[in-house]
């Protein structure tokens, strides 16, 4: 069985174009030789200015993984919520149309109070979706297991390679054109799967996201330690949507290799 995925592209471009506006300004002050800047009225040396951005990152990366948590955590409530309530399997196309539609909602109220709430929405409702897949993969030979497994192999990925953006504060800004190709592709993958029945060609394509969502963790992680990403709201979104990208297409891998598809 063909699973869906979120189809958002990286990052948000006013907020990516705000932070690089401020960066040119930096830079320019830089080469002017500038060695302050004035704030509230009063002169601040810039390796003081450097010290508060760090600060603002390190707020930012805490509370996108704080953030993160609770709708993972949220997400699992309403996957339960739904198996318990014998929840049959949404339409596809619903589904989709829900998480464009929630997708956008969320990059709509970012920044706002209602953010939070748009978040929720969002995440719940993919939790809601993936209750009776679960459901259904568990009562096949093998299934459960399965389950168990990709989960253990996404949470080692996410881990893995945020940690490793974090420690190496590596800019991986480079992935940006490969993820933005890869998002259209698989676009256009999911638009096939959902009209044609592409068969063992559905392995290649979750062996490819999962490359693309390995990716996007690197990209986005990056992003928010070198400031380049500033709104944890759309942060959280972006890594929430590669957990359930990369844990859908592993336990499909899982599922194709054990004998079911």
């Amino acid at each position: 069985m063909r699973c869906f995925m979120d189809l958002q592209l990286p990052g948000n471009v006013p907020i990516l174009g705000f932070v690089a506006s401020n960066k040119g300004e930096l830079s320019m002050a830089n080469e002017r030789g500038i060695g302050e800047r004035v704030i509230g009225g009063g002169r601040m040396p810039n390796a003081s200015i450097a010290g508060l951005s760090q600060l603002e990152v390190s707020k930012v990366l805490r509370n996108t993984y704080m953030l993160l948590a609770m709708t993972l955590g949220f997400s699992a409530l309403t996957a339960f919520a739904a198996a318990v309530m014998g929840v049959g399997m949404i339409n596809p196309w619903i589904f989709l149309g829900g998480v464009l539609g929630l997708s956008f909602l969320v990059h709509k109220t970012a920044n706002s109070a209602m953010g939070l709430v748009s978040v929720f929405a969002y995440t719940g409702f993919i939790g809601f979706f993936l209750g009776p897949v679960l459901s259904m993969v568990a009562q096949i030979p093998g299934g459960a297991t399965n389950i168990v497994l990709a989960m253990g192999m996404t949470a080692f990925t996410f881990i893995g390679l945020s940690g490793y953006a974090i420690v190496s504060k590596k800019d991986f800004s480079f992935l940006s054109g490969f993820i933005t190709v890869g998002m259209f592709a698989m676009l256009g993958a999911i638009v096939l799967g959902l009209l044609f029945d592409l068969g063992a060609f559905q392995l290649a394509i979750s062996a490819g996201i999962v490359l693309l969502m390995s990716a996007l963790i690197l990209w986005q992680t990056s992003s928010i330690i070198h400031g380049g990403e500033t709104n944890y709201i759309i942060a959280t979104v972006t890594l929430y949507m590669t957990i359930y990208n990369l844990f859908m297409s592993i336990l499909h891998l899982l599922m194709a290799f054990g004998g079911d598809d």
